[in-house]
């Protein structure tokens, strides 16, 4: 039978078929698509205050329009069958509701089509340890996490517990055991889910976001255990991601910490995506700092 889509759903599907990597959906400006980077219009009208609204809120179930109209804001992944997956950003603006709708591909993408470093492979080979991999939003961080991940999946025996705020790539058992949870879904904060964690019997821990103190402190102690843990950070460059997370620290406890993670560091992605000459895609420009 016809499935009835959601109206947002069509203009979805026209971002995934023009290989766009977001919808803009914001009550009172046209709906825009980042196509390489760069954001043309969809439409040329602009979306109407009480329509664009009611649009947006038709794919809020009970448990997340709750959760809307109390904190003003709402991240959660959504799904249009056969299209694809989304995460969602939702927001009150000055003209009504808005929201960004970012492409989360079906399938991790295989490391090579990434145009990454072939040594980032060797972070698949790692038993333990931390490896952070950094970058603004939207540089593909979780794109190259998802492809380190699914390289373990495909060669190991092992239990993998990925923390994630919404959950982005869905990764399928084939050699590994895949425990995937959601920040808001499953459990109530990373810090938690983390703590938990350490007694699900763990090889390999994928953090989402390192947000705070805690979360950084027992991401660091996890490491130190000998579990291999993946953690993204909002940081530019590879230096700069350590001073970030020593910073983090009251200053009484950093010496400490650095001598952490001079003990479990292994490693530190740093990357951005840069438009190719033609404009036609996407590369990323990556640092990479493996630690010997």
């Amino acid at each position: 039978e016809e499935v009835e889509m959601a109206v947002i759903d069509h203009l979805l599907k026209e971002v995934v078929l023009k290989g766009g990597s977001d919808l803009h959906y914001v009550t009172g400006s046209k709906p825009m698509i980042r196509l390489h980077g760069q954001l043309n219009a969809l439409r040329d009208v602009d979306i109407l205050i009480d329509e664009g609204s009611a649009i947006l809120l038709e794919i809020l179930n009970k448990a997340n329009r709750q959760r809307f109209e109390e904190d003003k804001d709402i991240d959660f992944a959504y799904q249009v069958q056969g299209v694809s997956r989304f995460r969602v950003a939702m927001f009150h603006q000055s003209k009504g509701i808005g929201a960004v709708f970012r492409v989360i591909p079906d399938q991790p993408i295989p490391l090579d089509q990434l145009h990454l470093p072939k040594c980032v492979e060797k972070f698949a080979e790692l038993d333990r340890g931390l490896v952070l991999i950094t970058g603004a939003t939207g540089s593909g961080k979780s794109t190259t996490m998802a492809a380190i991940i699914d390289i373990i999946n495909r060669r190991g025996k092992r239990h993998i517990i990925t923390i994630e705020d919404p959950i982005e790539f869905v990764h399928h058992n084939r050699g590994c055991l895949i425990t995937q949870r959601e920040v808001g879904l499953h459990t109530e904060a990373f810090s938690d889910a983390l703590r938990a964690a350490l007694r699900e019997d763990p090889d390999i821990i994928l953090v989402g976001e390192m947000r705070d103190l805690e979360t950084t402190q027992l991401t660091l102690s996890a490491a130190e255990t000998g579990i291999l843990v993946f953690a993204t950070v909002h940081t530019n460059s590879a230096v700069k991601t350590i001073d970030r997370l020593v910073d983090v620290f009251p200053v009484d406890e950093q010496e400490h910490v650095r001598i952490m993670l001079s003990v479990s560091l292994r490693g530190v992605i740093s990357q951005q995506l840069l438009p190719t000459s033609d404009g036609k895609s996407r590369v990323p420009a990556v640092e990479l700092m493996m630690c010997n």
